[in-house]
């Protein structure tokens, strides 16, 4: 018997999930973004006691590590890191970009591309096939007409994420689609506890938050 907590603060609705072997058993989703840091620990809390588990119980903590808000990976990878280090558990990360691909795999039918508001015009994004295999990696984007061309000519896209409402009157083609899922912490449970079974964790010290672009902090 396995118990999970998943962590996602990396978008603009944070989510905290108990997972108990392949079943998600607590979600508590938190939509006020600038409340994330001060909302996360009693939540994790609660959600502990909802779900029956001792923080003793957990077996591992697993953390979305971006793209996403700054200020939000960092609250969430080092909460992730110091519940780790304190309990002696593995710290499992996995890509935000992943996370919302995961969500929305079941209407995909060819490639996915989660897409993450950035600023402006801009986005963080990716491209998965429907088996989330990596087919680019996470990076920032300032969508145009040619966005996505590459791909478009021979294949079907699926847009995910809040961040493709602010291009759909720029990308238009019969080989799109899009999807107004929301993704939270459940789907990274999903993720998780595949990396669990196959023991695939990160370093406890050096894992980062997957900034893409340069952070920059006055």
């Amino acid at each position: 018997m396995s118990f999970i907590l998943n962590i996602d603060t990396a978008l603009s609705v944070a989510s905290v999930c108990i997972s108990k072997n392949d079943e998600s058993i607590v979600l508590t989703i938190n939509k006020q973004q600038h409340g994330h840091a001060a909302w996360l620990h009693q939540t994790i809390k609660d959600s502990l006691e909802k779900a029956g588990c001792s923080i003793s119980q957990l077996e591992a903590v697993a953390v979305s590590i971006g793209p996403g808000s700054y200020t939000g990976l960092r609250i969430g990878l080092s909460s992730a890191k110091g519940l780790c280090y304190a309990l002696k558990i593995p710290l499992i990360t996995i890509k935000t970009t992943e996370m919302l691909a995961s969500a929305v795999k079941n209407e995909a039918e060819d490639l996915i591309c989660p897409a993450i508001d950035a600023r402006r015009m801009e986005i963080f994004t990716a491209v998965y096939d429907k088996e989330l295999n990596e087919i680019k990696a996470p990076h920032a984007l300032i969508i145009s007409e040619n966005s996505f061309q590459e791909y478009l000519a021979d294949h079907k896209i699926l847009f995910c994420g809040d961040g493709h409402k602010k291009f759909q009157s720029v990308l238009v083609s019969k080989q799109i689609d899009y999807s107004d899922h929301i993704a939270d912490a459940s789907h990274l449970s999903t993720l998780a506890i595949d990396r669990f079974r196959k023991k695939k964790f990160a370093d406890i010290a050096y894992s980062e938050p997957l900034y893409v672009k340069e952070f920059y902090s006055t």
